[in-house]
């Protein structure tokens, strides 16, 4: 694609492109540094961490963004010097409870089934897909917020299916048929938490190429066409959220967070061990490491409490996913939450699954770096669950390197002339 920056040598020769993905955690701000070559595959080159201060975000979200682009800042110096490159431009995750995905279909019967659809009317079925898709992100924003006239802004869009008379197509322009279907996945969520990111991209001094919901991130870059067929729900446990996305019946059907992840744990130690906050969750890493710790089993109560409100969240939001229907049969974890062991044997317990719609007892993973085969890790740093997430971000912006389809297309056109 035309806005994709390369970087040069010295005696001219035209080396891959390059990015920043950028992931703004309650915990830390993780920056990759990595290159795209022509064949959709990428190459990690730097990586970066900093700390957030406890006052700097809340709940996934930015509460101090001169604090945020300082941390920022330090991760992509740290990544870039280790790259050897700087890129200008960058892809940025967002998360937060008040960010809402899902899929929208619209069903539609053509009047005359005889006559090729053109673009035209291919755009007005987008058109008409979107229109009610932010009326639904609007009252569902109104809702929770309790507050009137939010302004709800698109995060990212991407068209997950079509079909004519219940025959898939990827592109519908010169079929014939009476009955189109067609399904967009939609992230929307309120300006100020997308402004706060544009303002971090911006006083960083990048371009920011795409905000994408996070859990949408994690979900599409484990989705290989088994994963797809069969379905999954993936849980991405961070510091301040939980993210989950529901893939069923090949397509991204909708993602949730709720404000629930690792701080609240590091908090409860230190509030009934009387601990300074770092002193905790040093502790609870170690414990969540296999580690020895004092007061072991005096943690592992806490821990397990916390454990059992968090799967009640859990249940709460798979419950909304569902929709009634099966949920599938996988579940796939990641985030540093997710090291703790109490969270998998939650997930696994039968209280747990047998109060959802499962066909039986879901199988319970934790996801790795190494599954992700789009993208190698020339750095050897991307080792555990907690680097899945920015390696979604990258895996978003190599497909925004890759040929864009006839339905992409056709959506990009509909969203600027909506100029959402």
């Amino acid at each position: 694609m035309g806005f994709w920056r390369r970087i040069w040598q010295r005696d001219g020769e035209e080396l891959p492109a390059a990015c920043t993905a950028l992931d703004i955690g309650t915990e830390f701000a993780k920056a990759l540094v990595f290159e795209i070559d022509g064949t959709g595959h990428g190459t990690v080159r730097g990586v970066g961490r900093k700390r957030q201060g406890l006052a700097h975000m809340q709940s996934g979200t930015v509460a101090d963004i001169a604090a945020v682009v300082d941390n920022c800042s330090v991760a992509l110096q740290e990544a870039e010097e280790m790259a050897g490159f700087r890129p200008t431009q960058v892809v940025i995750g967002i998360a937060g409870e008040l960010v809402k995905g899902f899929t929208t279909t619209h069903e539609q019967e053509r009047r005359k089934p005889d006559q090729a659809i053109d673009e035209g009317e291919l755009r007005r079925l987008i058109d008409a897909v979107q229109h009610e898709a932010l009326r639904e992100a609007e009252r569902a924003i109104t809702w929770e917020t309790g507050l009137p006239n939010v302004d709800v802004r698109l995060v990212h869009a991407a068209v997950t299916g079509a079909s004519i008379d219940g025959y898939p197509v990827t592109n519908p322009v010169g079929f014939q048929g009476r009955h189109v279907r067609i399904s967009i996945f939609n992230a929307f969520a309120p300006l100020v938490h997308l402004g706060a990111l544009q303002s971090v991209a911006s006083q960083l001094d990048l371009e920011l190429l795409e905000i994408v919901a996070e859990p949408y991130a994690v979900a599409r870059v484990l989705a290989s066409d088994a994963v797809r067929q069969a379905g999954a729900l993936f849980i991405d446990v961070g510091g301040g959220t939980t993210d989950v996305a529901l893939v069923r019946s090949g397509g991204i059907e909708g993602t949730r967070m709720f404000a629930l992840g690792g701080r609240a744990f590091t908090k409860s130690i230190a509030d009934r061990l009387d601990l300074p906050f770092p002193r905790a969750e040093t502790l609870k890493i170690d414990y969540a490491r296999g580690l020895e710790v004092p007061d072991r089993e005096t943690v592992r109560l806490i821990i397990a409490d916390d454990v059992a409100v968090w799967a009640a969240g859990v249940e709460l939001v798979l419950e909304e996913l569902a929709g009634g229907e099966l949920l599938p049969g996988r579940i796939y974890l990641c985030g540093g939450g997710s090291r703790l062991p109490e969270i998998r044997a939650a997930l696994a317990a039968e209280p747990f699954w047998r109060r959802l719609p499962f066909a039986r007892p879901p199988e319970v993973a934790i996801m790795s770096p190494a599954q992700v085969e789009a993208i190698e890790d020339a750095t050897h740093l991307l080792v555990d669950q907690q680097d899945v997430t920015p390696l979604g971000l990258a895996y978003q912006a190599i497909e925004l390197s890759a040929e864009e389809d006839p339905l992409d297309a056709a959506l990009r056109r509909v969203l600027r002339a909506m100029k959402v």
